[in-house]
């Protein structure tokens, strides 16, 4: 997700410091962006001429301090889980300059939950992309319950100037817009399976060829990454108490096997050749 942030940005004429602590993360990044602006510029979005351009506007570090330095946006995008997300924003308040920005592209959590970690809460939000941002050009802009009506016009401002659509939620919701949505059919189609009912296969060939999509529920989970997908149903999980808000075994199960989808080869799905994009997914099957 941080790659692809920071290639929108740069695509769009920003400066851009990409910070990880792991080497091997920022190592691999490059790549990651090469092949997504073949993509772009395949499909006209990028002129191929501009290639080294976009690329020579962001700079890679290890170290926090040196790309919060001079930063005047910073966006967070650490795994999903509250007490991280806040030691991540209580060291960037010690490090960003006054006038900067924090914002966290969690998937689920509110900014009120992280805004005490700074002594800035008007100037922390939540910035909510969603992957492939270049395909998918939004962003859910949530306030927290000190953010300044000044801090949400310049991150509007922002993401309309990189070619996104910000979106805004009016009220904080865990989950904001998009994922209130996706997690309802999320965690029916968990159930659906769970239960004995129907196959991974078949929930997701209902899905696609109902809603006319490239992509099933289990499909974009596998994308998503089933550990992220289990750290989101906790944070549901931990606000309401609720038994049934808790993840499926049939989503435990899979974690515990190592099977967390894309990224290591195998979740609900094998890849990189996942059989929901066969030519023959969708067609009826012999008798």
């Amino acid at each position: 997700m941080g790659t692809q942030i920071a290639l929108q940005c740069a695509v769009f004429g920003k400066s851009v410091w990409l910070h990880d602590i792991r080497e091997k993360a920022l190592r691999n990044s490059p790549a990651a962006m090469s092949a997504i602006l073949d993509s772009m510029t395949e499909d006209g979005f990028v002129p191929a001429e501009e290639r080294q351009n976009i690329l020579a506007r962001i700079r890679y570090t290890t170290s926090v301090s040196e790309a919060a330095a001079d930063a005047d946006l910073v966006i967070e995008a650490v795994k999903e889980e509250v007490s991280t997300k806040r030691d991540v924003f209580q060291q960037l308040d010690h490090l960003c300059p006054q006038h900067t920005i924090l914002a966290t592209n969690s998937s689920s959590i509110r900014i009120s939950r992280i805004e005490s970690a700074t002594t800035r809460p008007d100037r922390v939000l939540n910035t909510h992309f969603v992957l492939p941002i270049w395909t998918h050009p939004f962003v859910e802009l949530m306030r927290g319950e000190l953010t300044s009506d000044a801090t949400m016009e310049v991150v509007r401002s922002f993401m309309s100037s990189i070619g996104i659509l910000p979106v805004i939620v009016q009220k904080e919701s865990t989950g904001f817009i998009f994922n209130r949505i996706w997690r309802a059919v999320k965690k029916e189609a968990l159930k659906v399976v769970d239960q004995g009912i129907a196959t991974v296969e078949d929930v997701d060939r209902t899905w696609m060829i109902q809603m006319e999509t490239p992509m099933g529920p289990f499909g974009l989970m596998d994308n998503v990454g089933l550990d992220v997908v289990r750290d989101i149903e906790l944070i549901y999980y931990e606000e309401s108490g609720d038994s049934s808000d808790a993840p499926p075994q049939l989503l435990l199960d899979k974690i515990a096997s190592g099977e967390l989808g894309v990224k290591t080869g195998r979740g609900f799905y094998m890849y990189p050749n996942p059989s929901w994009q066969s030519a023959g997914f969708l067609k009826q099957a012999p008798s």
